[in-house]
């Protein structure tokens, strides 16, 4: 949106600065200008079809030209003859850069573009034409980028071209104006003539005009054959009591909103109740029980003995403990309404809990996410569990399973395994990716790996079962025929969006695996929203927390502000011993997409607080833009990585680099000290050998 401006802007100081620097004849500007009139009115075809071809062959080329050509022919060809050239010269050349695109270079386009291409063929293939419109209108992708990007959707090349030639018409028109005014300049001081200074603003006015325009057509689109009411009963409803649903009800309430909650499960979702608080109670007695196993190397001798009814009841006892920062009852003291029953969508300001009907301006849907237990032949009859039932099963238990296994090497089952191993249960982890943890790094996922091998956990990768069934016991066959007996089988394979019953259908909202939603959170319906697991991309009670208070505010304060949801990093963490850690990007991850990256590498076993606590087994991994220290990822792997972690996402959030860590004093000796430990490899690797040159002889001056 600004290079225009910025372009427009340097046209005037560059006349200014001939002004003061110069100090030109404006007779000389006119006699020069009049004399590319004259040639042009004794040539009155050559030009206009000189500059067409042109004009085709610089879009045509995605050469960097087109704004600068069309403020040329604007100011020699006039309004009227300009617009009319430019738009259909854009237009043309948009179209042979968008067949070349599909029929010779689409291998290329694709590794060109990256993750921007698979953004506009999601577009495309949600809203199509009308997508290339709003592309088009509001030019936040530069326009080669559309060009050669729609040459690899299924979009017919003359739909491309009439929606190109209108979409792009009103711009072009601004553009034009502004360079017939530049052309009809007698003299400097015509700079700040009403019709220039009108050009500027027009420029500078029409993103936003256009924007709006946009969005009250979306809006008219969406909502159409639905009648939206006079006034509301309240600001917001929030279906979903999870993290995403309590985060916006709480932002809601803050705001002095008049919010309702409709929650059909138990408050604080899966994380209070299955998820993330039962599994680190578990982990915190696993990880009590190894400490004791391995404090010998430290001098002290200690027998371990699991009390496993001891170590079920704690967990249930931390639950209760959390449970009250998640309850009813504390919701309903912030001034959130709370209703328990299931909420389904009538029209787009209306929702439907049991016989009462209640409408509000937004709507937030945070229904979250279930487990996924794959069509396995034969799975039903082992009676599989998921992480949603595993902790009353474990609860009924006298003592650990003794053979147990786990399907799927993702973060919920290497935590589960490596936990229950260590407090003597036997656990067979089964993955049928070719390693645990296919999207960490893969050293990183190595040493989970082996980590989990150490504690007693036996682990499969490549292995694929097809086939379950019990006879004389449970068991189930793999891939290469192999059969495996087992007591108890925990499905971890992943967990799919809660999208059905919700009445998204009815009002076609796109919902494939998860509900679609703009930068903004928005559905297709402007006031509905949808954040946390529901939404993607990320199932991780952070990111459904984050996304929970954009989503209110959206829903509060639109169409006045908005905030996008993409804007902060989202950390990770995987709590085994040691732990996996990362925020953005991996090294495969840049490298995939085609991204300049430097990766450094600072061994925890060179860090002094890890020496001296005997865990010196890890890393931190750091991706850095190519010739810079902007952080674009970051992997630990090692003891306390998603603390050490909490230093890379704050610059990151706030555009801050290495350079920053490595300046900021750390406590001595401290495992933070591997982040800035970390930022000082990188700065070793880039420090200019000529410079120490230098520094050497200057230093060898001054000693005389």
């Amino acid at each position: 949106m600004r290079k225009p401006l910025i372009f427009l802007s340097l046209i005037a100081l560059a006349v200014i600065a001939a002004v003061l620097v110069a100090d030109p004849d404006p007779d000389k500007l006119r006699s020069l200008r009049d004399g590319l009139v004259d040639w042009r009115d004794a040539h009155p075809l050559a030009l206009p079809i000189g500059f067409f071809v042109t004009y085709v062959v610089v879009t045509a080329l995605s050469l960097p030209f087109a704004v600068w050509l069309t403020l040329l022919g604007a100011a020699l060809l006039g309004f009227w003859q300009g617009l009319v050239l430019i738009s259909f010269a854009s237009s043309i050349g948009a179209l042979l850069a968008f067949l070349v695109a599909r029929y010779l270079m689409r291998d290329w386009v694709r590794g060109r573009l990256g993750p921007r291409l698979a953004k506009i063929e999601k577009g495309a293939a949600r809203d199509g034409e009308f997508y290339l419109f709003s592309l088009r209108l509001i030019p936040v992708v530069p326009f080669f980028v559309i060009n050669l990007a729609f040459g690899l959707t299924r979009m017919k090349a003359w739909k491309f071209y009439g929606v190109s030639q209108l979409g792009m018409l009103p711009g072009t028109a601004v553009y034009v104006a502004a360079g017939a005014q530049l052309g009809e300049l007698d003299s400097l001081s015509g700079i700040v003539s009403p019709g220039l200074l009108g050009a500027f603003a027009a420029l500078a006015v029409f993103p936003w005009v256009a924007r709006a325009v946009l969005r009250l057509w979306t809006r008219r689109r969406a909502y159409r054959g639905y009648k939206r009411p006079a006034k509301f009963d309240r600001n917001l409803i929030v279906i979903g009591a999870g993290a995403a649903g309590l985060v916006a009800s709480y932002v809601a309430a803050q705001a002095k909103a008049k919010v309702t909650l409709v929650q059909e499960g138990p408050m604080g979702g899966d994380c209070l109740n299955f998820g993330c608080v039962p599994s680190k109670a578990l982990i915190a007695s696993a990880r009590a029980a190894g400490v004791a196993r391995r404090s010998a190397d430290l001098g002290v001798k200690a027998e371990v003995s699991v009390d496993w009814p001891v170590v079920m009841r704690r967990i249930s006892e931390v639950i209760a403990q959390i449970a009250p920062n998640d309850s009813v009852e504390r919701y309903q003291g912030l001034g959130v309404e709370v209703i328990e029953g299931h909420a389904r969508l009538e029209d787009p300001w209306t929702v439907r809990v049991g016989e009462r009907r209640l409408t509000a301006r937004g709507i937030v849907l945070a229904t979250g996410a279930a487990p996924v237990i794959p069509p396995i032949e034969g799975i039903e009859t082992v009676e599989p569990l998921t992480s949603d039932t595993l902790w009353d099963a474990l609860a009924a238990m006298a003592a650990p399973p003794g053979k147990m296994v786990i399907l799927g090497g993702g973060p919920i089952g290497c935590e589960i395994a490596q936990a229950l191993a260590r407090l003597g249960a036997g656990v067979t982890l089964i993955e049928a990716a070719e390693r645990l943890l296919i999207r960490e790094d893969a050293e990183a996922a190595e040493t989970i790996e082996a980590a989990l091998r150490a504690d007693g956990v036996e682990v499969m990768t490549g292995a694929k079962a097809i086939r379950f069934g019990r006879d004389a016991g449970k068991w189930l066959e793999l891939e290469d025929g192999s059969k495996l007996q087992f007591d108890t089988l925990l499905v971890a394979v992943g967990r799919k969006a809660r999208l059905e019953g919700f009445g998204l259908e009815d009002l076609g909202i796109p919902a494939n695996r998860v509900i679609e939603t703009n930068d903004y959170l928005e559905t297709m319906m402007p006031n509905i929203y949808a954040a946390g697991d529901v939404a993607g991309p990320m199932q991780l009670t952070n990111a459904a927390g984050h996304q929970g208070w954009i989503a209110a505010a959206n829903a509060l304060a639109s169409p006045f502000w908005r905030f996008k949801a993409h804007a902060a990093p989202i950390p990770h963490a995987v709590f085994t011993a040691p732990e996996l850690a990362r925020v953005g990007m991996t090294a495969a991850q840049a490298e995939a997409e085609g991204v300049a990256h430097e990766v450094t590498t600072y061994p925890l076993g060179d860090l002094d607080r890890a020496l001296a606590e005997g865990a010196g087994e890890g890393f931190v991994r750091i991706v850095t833009a190519k010739g810079s220290d902007k952080i674009l990822g970051v992997t630990i792997c090692g003891a306390h990585a998603a603390e050490v972690l909490a230093e890379f996402v704050l610059p990151m959030r706030h555009g801050l680099g290495l350079g920053k860590i490595l300046a900021t004093p750390h406590v001595y000796p401290s495992w933070s000290e591997a982040a800035k430990n970390a930022a000082g490899r990188w700065r070793q690797a880039h420090v200019n050998p000529r410079t120490l040159k230098i520094a050497e002889r200057f230093m060898s001056w001054r000693r005389g």
